[in-house]
């Protein structure tokens, strides 16, 4: 039987399109609130419902499980932490790969200092129980890892970046060549593993902020301390980094105040 389409079916449907995206909108906010108060380990449906003021049922219909709920904020996690780190590095000319590392570097510290639960369920200890499904999560989750070595790849494509970076073994290079396969830069291996040691620098350098590793009181101005860690990484891998100028909070860079 053919089915005969209305203006009146379209809107119901489109009626329920949105109020499934509204219920889940909702749901994810929830989450991300529970992931500041209990901890990605602590997340629960049931609490989430209380807070919806609706039965668990209703909230298992737009999200299965309390892994599916923690899959859904992890995507929205790297997704949001990588269109930040692209607005940052887009902000910058083209011919200033140091200046666009930096910006890409400040952001995701910005990104995590503001909310350090989000930061805890990407770059903290796993959660017990839990697996992230690789076919949700690797693509955004490398967005940042991509642009990193994207900007390196044009740095030296410019003959930017030193040509004494020490290379790897045989057996590390095998490592480097599946990375380069995956992210598509044809860079030697010394450059792959420059971009290694760059991204280990900015994540190890962030968490140790954010997780208090630092101790309190160590460093009074942190902004200050990771920036003096990102100049000195860059240095180890662009030609003429002179350290010049000061990334702003923004992830702008302003001039020397000298």
């Amino acid at each position: 039987m053919t089915t005969i389409e209305t203006p009146d079916s379209g809107r119901r449907r489109g009626g329920r399109a949105a109020n499934r995206e509204a219920m889940e909108q909702q749901i994810r906010e929830l989450g991300r609130s529970h992931l500041r108060t209990h901890g990605a380990a602590g997340l629960s449906l049931r609490a989430i419902a209380r807070d919806l003021g609706v039965v668990s049922s209703a909230v298992y219909r737009y999200v299965p499980s309390r892994d599916d709920l923690l899959t859904l904020l992890l995507v929205e996690g790297y997704t949001d932490l990588a269109d930040a780190v692209d607005a940052a590095v887009g902000r910058v000319d083209d011919e200033d790969p140091e200046s666009r590392l930096l910006n890409a570097a400040t952001s995701v510290r910005l990104w995590a200092v503001a909310d350090p639960a989000r930061w805890a369920l990407l770059y903290g200890s796993p959660v017990p129980g839990y697996a992230a499904p690789a076919e949700q999560t690797v693509v955004p989750g490398t967005r940042v890892v991509a642009t990193l070595l994207r900007e390196l790849g044009g740095a030296y494509g410019r003959g930017l970046v030193r040509d004494d970076l020490p290379g790897g073994s045989a057996v590390l290079s095998s490592d480097l060549a599946a990375i380069r396969d995956e992210f598509g830069p044809a860079l030697p291996d010394a450059v792959i593993a420059a971009g290694s040691m760059l991204w280990a620098t900015l994540i190890g350098a962030v968490s140790l902020e954010v997780f208090g590793q630092y101790g309190a009181g160590t460093f009074r101005h942190p902004e200050e301390l990771f920036e003096a860690q990102m100049r000195l990484v860059l240095s180890r891998i662009l030609l003429g980094s002179t350290g010049s100028g000061v990334v702003a909070s923004g992830g702008e860079r302003s001039p020397d105040p000298s």
